[in-house]
Formats: structure tokens, C-alpha cells, sequence
């Protein structure tokens, strides 16, 4: 068994046997010794036609909305409809007493059958008054006095029409009915309840939900931003593109909306101007009031460059650069811009270009200058031969 002192001069001469050796290597681990470019996967830029988008906040609104108000005064017999419930165009909403209105038609049809007797008889009158002038058996003034009498019967029928018409449609008030179709929502008045014409507060309210209203607000500078685009040729703005709505819980809703129309003016307050956007509701999912997310597609840009979001870094000054593949195979540093995400990748507007291979993997393995041996994401590696099985060994 060695001695402890004979194990400690043993450990020096080995000590003293690896230090002559990385001194015969120039002091260097054998690991960096002749080290070649460090292996970097890479993903080239292409350009490709990109749709872009912008998604706005917005509420929903009624296609339609109308209040229900009376045009007479009166007490409420009788509640037509449910409340809640979906209601067509002309349903009767609302009975009231009408018996006072009756009355009034039923004298204003007396008063025009008896402007008809009248009328008859004057028209009689003023027949046998030609007959006679022509024989010159009546007096020309005679003659004059029927044909004026005729036509002032004329004029009395015409009145107590006009007068039956009117008695007519205030009676027709008395029975209250649906102005549109869609759902109405509770009364605000009961049987018996003493209702006056043209009040202020509405019987009910009826909203049509399908189609339904998405109104939305976008940033003027957004607007504007769009617009130089478009005239600079880097963005072409297309017609109908679909406008996809984000519920509440950020699921999306089953139908896509159409751009209806934009507001002519800026609200100063806000900065910002409204869109409407108009949107299939026949399961009436989307309820008035709700709060939406509209994915707007403001345009198609046809040479689109988009660059995956891992190989874009952030200095801690905020800038934005992009370790990329120069021609002789070493890492160059490309100061970028960039617009927006679209999915995983950014929307390049300076810095890169298509050609370009921007490094996603191994960042942090290499430096500027260093030379590096790159390989294109997703692609496949090279076959390599296993090593050939040692022969075994002979037996003893």
C-alpha cells in the first residue's frame, strides 16, 4: 500500500505533465484548437403576396331599431304580442279603447252618404235644367243656380270622404301595430294603462338582428399611414375583403362582415374617425351592446418580405437588428424595421430583403465576423454511415 506522501509527489508530476503540455499547444484547451465555422440554422427570406390587417374595438348595433309610440290617446285594452319575442312587420302590437273613434267613423260615413243623396239629386236637378234651356222653358239663371247647386254637391261628397278617410285612419291608430320585423323587447305599459299621442316614452322597442351593425373606431394616423402606402405603391387596397369579428372570450365568430361605409370626419376628441361593418346574425349570436374585435384587411401587398420573430433581437436601446448570412459565410449585424406580426413571422418594411438568410438558431454560439456553417430550416440533414461494428474479439 503507497504512502500518503508517496500519492502527493505523484499527483504534482502529473500536474507538471499537463502543464508542459498545453504549453507545447500555445496554452489553448485542445477543444479550440483549429476550431472551424460554427453550425447555424438559417431560414432565407422570400417575398410573397401578404394580406394585411389591423384589428380594431368596436359595438354592436341594430340593423334596424324603431320605437313604438301612439299616434292617439287612449286606454290599453289589450297586449298583443310577447314580450321578447320575434315580431313581422304590421303584427298588431297593442289594443286600444276605440269606441270613441268608431263613433266618429260611423258619423263621417253618415255625413258622406248623405252628401251622396244630395249629390244625386242635384245631378237630376241640373239634367231637366238643359232639357228646359234648351226650349228655353227655364230661365237662364234658373239654369245657372243647378249647375252651380251640382257642383257644390260635388265638392260636399268630396269633403265627407276626405273627412271618412281621416276618421277612418285615427281608428286604425286605435289598434297599434309592429313599424319593422325583428325582436321587441319588454312593455312599458299594461292593460288599462292611459296612453297619449306622440308621448315622449315608447310603448316598446323593436331592433332587426339580423344583419347586424359592428361600428368601429380607427386611429386617423393609421388612416393616414394606409393611404401613403397605397399611393406610394406598396400596398394595394383591394374591394369587399372580408372583415373578421372576434367575440367577447376571443373566439371567432362563424361569419364574416363587410366593410359598409367610413366616417367623413375625425372626432377631435379622440383622434379617430368610425367604420360600420355589416354582418350575417340569423342565429342572433351577436347581441346589440356587445363588445367585438373587428380583424380589418386594409390591403394586399404584393412583395411582402416577412422575417420569423425568433431571428429579429432587440438591443437594450430598443433597436431592432437581424444576425443574417453575408456572402463569404460570416455573420453580419442588419439594423431592421419592422410594421406589424403576422402570425409568427414580422412584416419587414427596412433592413432585409428577399436572398437574404437570417440566422434563427445557434444566436448565441456566434459574434459580427465570425464565419459559420449554415443550414436552411426544416430541412433535412444528411445521411451519415454508422461507424462499422469492431470484430469480436476471438475467444480464449
Amino acid at each position: 500500500m503507497s504512502s500518503p506522501k508517496f500519492a502527493r509527489s505523484k499527483a504534482f508530476l502529473s500536474l507538471l505533465t499537463i502543464a508542459a503540455t498545453l504549453a507545447g499547444c500555445g496554452g489553448k484547451p485542445p477543444g479550440q484548437q483549429g476550431m472551424g465555422p460554427v453550425p447555424v440554422t438559417v431560414v432565407t427570406l422570400k417575398s410573397e403576396p401578404v394580406t394585411l390587417t389591423r384589428e380594431l374595438p368596436g359595438r354592436t348595433t341594430p340593423f334596424l331599431i324603431a320605437e313604438v309610440r301612439p299616434q292617439v290617446g287612449g286606454i290599453v285594452k289589450q297586449r298583443l304580442y310577447t314580450e321578447g319575442g320575434s315580431v313581422k312587420a304590421g303584427q298588431p302590437l297593442y289594443q286600444l279603447d276605440d269606441a270613441t273613434y268608431a263613433a266618429s267613423y260611423a258619423s263621417a260615413s253618415a255625413a258622406l252618404a248623405r252628401a251622396e243623396a244630395t249629390l244625386v239629386s242635384a245631378r237630376l236637378a241640373a239634367a231637366r235644367s238643359r232639357e228646359l234651356i234648351a226650349i228655353n222653358a227655364v230661365s237662364k239663371q234658373d239654369h245657372e243656380n243647378a249647375a252651380a247647386a251640382l257642383q257644390q254637391a260635388e265638392a260636399d261628397v268630396a269633403a265627407a270622404k276626405a273627412a271618412e278617410q281621416s276618421a277612418r285612419v285615427i281608428l286604425g291608430y286605435a289598434r297599434i301595430t309592429a313599424p319593422i320585423s325583428g325582436r321587441i323587447g319588454k312593455s312599458a305599459v299594461t292593460q288599462g294603462a292611459l296612453v297619449t299621442a306622440n308621448q315622449q316614452a315608447p310603448l316598446a322597442v323593436i331592433q332587426q338582428l339580423d344583419p347586424m351593425y359592428v361600428d368601429l373606431t380607427q386611429s386617423s394616423a393609421e388612416w393616414l399611414a394606409l393611404q401613403k402606402a397605397v399611393e406610394a405603391g406598396r400596398l394595394k387596397r383591394g374591394s369587399d375583403l372580408p372583415v373578421t369579428i372576434l367575440l367577447e372570450d376571443g373566439t371567432e365568430y362563424g361569419r364574416d362582415g363587410k366593410l359598409e361605409f367610413s366616417e367623413v370626419s375625425v372626432d377631435p376628441t379622440t383622434g379617430s374617425f368610425a367604420l360600420r361593418v355589416v354582418v350575417p346574425n340569423p342565429d342572433h349570436i351577436l347581441l346589440p351592446g356587445m363588445y367585438v374585435r373587428a380583424v380589418v384587411r386594409t390591403g394586399v401587398r404584393e412583395d411582402a418580405v416577412l422575417a420569423p420573430q425568433q431571428g429579429i433581437l432587440r438591443d437594450p436601446r430598443g433597436h431592432t437588428n437581424a444576425m443574417v448570412v453575408g456572402k463569404e459565410g460570416k455573420v453580419e449585424v442588419r439594423p431592421v424595421r419592422v410594421s406589424q406580426a403576422i402570425g409568427d413571422r414580422w412584416l419587414v418594411e427596412d433592413g432585409l430583403v428577399a436572398g437574404d438568410r437570417v440566422i434563427v438558431e445557434g444566436l448565441q454560439k456566434i459574434q459580427p465576423g465570425a464565419p459559420v456553417q449554415p443550414a436552411e430550416a426544416g430541412a433535412t440533414p444528411p445521411a451519415t454511415t454508422a461507424p462499422a461494428a469492431a470484430p469480436a474479439a476471438a475467444a480464449k
